[in-house]
């Protein structure tokens, strides 16, 4: 890129223009998280769901707005190279103390790729790499708050952290709850206090992270060289009073809180980056991409995804290859084994059992980003236009891709442009899994696999497909559903009896004595296809005969269609307070699910 000799106001304008509509968005983004805290402390459990979902739209629309403003006052798609050039250094400049600098320029990159064509999509016309340092941005308030136990005594200090959060609703019995923490904290450290060091102190984020009816205190005590992370679920008792559900005090298990497969946080952040920066301090095997991510920034997770991906193809020379595990007839699905990802595009033409269309699949993943994923659902990135280096492709998924894509290709002598993908986190396949896991790893699976359809359920979703190929196993075991083509709500599903046969041969015939209408489901034919193997169906039978039968769905409709909404732990149940330490709590004061 070329420093420009001259001033042009255009170029100005243009960039003052970009940065409007930056600041619009996250004005509006502030303003509806911000509403998060008055929603949990009035119990509104719906409007915390409804405020994600309605959130995911508002970068999309002013990204728009944007675009039809750059076309309409300046031609933007007329304009010279040299002109965008100009418009990118006189942003770059309008950044020097913004707070947000790294969204500001992913919310530029969004225009400009509206705009003009994806052989302008390199360093001297968007922000392949960031500009602005992030580092050491100040916040108002700060980023986070800073307690110092050794003066004021660590039950008192506790009391303060959670008094400075301001909600209005009291806690039940803020003493127990401290008490738990502390000897929950103290087991932890197998019976013994450290010694305190000079810097000993207690790091808290300052704004809550708010997700369904939990609101999270998240921080660290830091204590000479050591640091300890921690995070403080809030929760309402029976009675709308507060109080501590549990500590988490893993790193890995602080991690899990911000899983691809759960709903975004609801975070009232000034600096985001300051928060990211500290969260990767406590959980330094979470990416930045990951964290942004989670925190309700999606755009500014995937253009640092995209980053991240670029570097790793850089720094490695593995091939693309057809995924492992049963091929789908709606997605085709490929990886790059040293990379944790895998990359699904819709087929041109779909399976003959399959009544759906190209609109409709993605639909329905919209739907499933939209939704409280409640840690059985994989979140996915979606990508336009993505150019892959060719020679890094094996033979025989480059032949694939021509025979089952080809409207989603654009090949060059080097590059490989794909028009429509989304990536997803890497799984094992749950049929893989179980083909090879012991008969204990085979129980627990099985079991997993019926608690996430209950899941599910309780959350308005039917998986439709509920074939093991469908789910995969993370890291830490748990059973997550990944394909989503035949995704329905529940409440739009009717789960029905299968009705006596009128004699013996329509039993043996293959084909339905009865009538069966669009969103008609029978579970008592779940087992033919699913029950197979003896050992499975015995683990299945044990634990979730019940999803056999239409009075189990049809009981999950019934609290839908009233309103509730179901508590989802991403902890075990057993890390709970109530459970932990039932003798000191009250019948009703935070009751076990049921």
């Amino acid at each position: 890129m070329q420093i420009p000799d001259s001033y042009n106001p255009v170029a100005r304008e243009i960039a003052e223009a970009l940065i409007a509509g930056f600041d619009k968005h996250y004005r509006l983004f502030r303003a509806a998280t911000r509403g998060a805290k008055a929603l949990f402390e009035d119990g509104d459990w719906q409007g915390i769901q409804e405020m994600v979902r309605d959130r995911i739209e508002l970068y999309d629309e002013r990204v728009a707005e944007t675009t039809q403003r750059l076309r309409r006052e300046f031609h933007a798609e007329l304009l010279d190279d040299e002109i965008w050039q100009q418009a990118k250094l006189y942003f770059v400049g309008l950044l020097i103390r913004h707070k947000q600098p790294e969204l500001a320029e992913t919310f530029f990159n969004s225009v400009f790729c509206r705009i003009l064509h994806r052989d302008y999509f390199h360093n001297d016309f968007i922000f392949l790499r960031p500009a602005i340092s992030t580092e050491y941005i100040e916040s108002d308030p700060p980023t986070y708050r800073s307690y110092y136990p050794a003066t004021a005594g660590l039950r008192r200090t506790l009391r303060a952290i959670v008094r400075d959060f301001g909600w209005a609703r009291p806690f039940a019995r803020l003493s127990r709850d401290l008490g738990c923490v502390l000897r929950t904290v103290r087991m932890h450290l197998d019976g013994e206090w450290p010694a305190l060091e000079a810097n000993f102190q207690i790091q808290v984020l300052s704004a809550a992270f708010y997700r369904n009816k939990t609101a999270y205190i998240i921080g660290k005590v830091i204590n000479g060289g050591a640091s300890h992370p921690f995070a403080l679920p809030v929760q309402h008792d029976a009675g709308g009073r507060l109080y501590l559900d549990t500590v988490l005090l893993e790193p890995w298990r602080i991690g899990v809180l911000f899983s691809f497969s759960r709903a975004y946080f609801l975070v009232d952040m000034e600096v985001p980056s300051g928060y990211v920066q500290f969260l990767r301090s406590m959980l330094p095997t979470k990416s930045k991409a990951e964290l942004y991510t989670m925190l309700g920034l999606q755009k500014q997770g995937k253009n640092t995804f995209y980053r991240d991906f670029i570097h790793h193809l850089q720094h490695s020379n593995d091939e693309f290859v057809v995924a492992p595990g049963i091929r789908g007839l709606v997605m085709l699905v490929f990886t790059l084994p040293s990379f944790p990802y895998v990359f699904k595009l819709i087929r041109d033409v779909f399976g003959s059992t399959k009544e759906v269309d190209h609109a409709t699949v993605r639909r329905k993943y919209q739907l499933v980003k939209r939704h409280d994923r409640v840690g059985r659902m994989a979140d996915t990135l979606e990508f336009s236009n993505v150019a892959f280096p060719k020679a890094r492709f094996s033979a025989t998924l480059l032949d694939e891709l021509r025979a089952q894509v080809p409207s989603l290709l654009e090949e060059g002598d080097e590059t490989l442009v794909i028009r429509h993908l989304y990536i997803e986190r890497r799984m094992k396949p749950l049929n893989l899994y179980l083909a090879s896991a012991s008969p204990v790893e085979k129980e627990r699976a099985v079991r997993d696999y019926g608690d996430a359809i209950k899941e599910l359920a309780s959350a308005n979703i039917f998986p439709g497909d509920m074939l093991f190929k469908n789910f995969g196993v993370t890291r830490y075991g748990r059973v997550v559903f990944y394909d989503y083509d035949e995704i329905e709500y529940m409440s739009d599903c009717r789960f029905r009896a299968i009705p006596p046969a009128p004699n013996p041969e329509y039993e043996l015939s293959g084909e339905p004595w009865y009538p069966v209408a669009k969103g008609d489901v029978f579970p008592e034919e779940f087992g033919a296809f699913l029950l197979g193997d003896p050992q499975v169906r015995r683990v299945f039978l044990k634990y979730h005969a019940d999803l056999l039968t239409p009075a189990f769905w049809q009981a999950r409709q019934a609290r839908i269609r009233a309103g509730i909404v179901e508590d989802f732990y991403p902890y075990p149940h057993e890390m709970r307070f109530v459970n932990r330490y039932g003798h000191r709590f009250a019948p009703g004061e935070a009751a076990a699910p049921p």
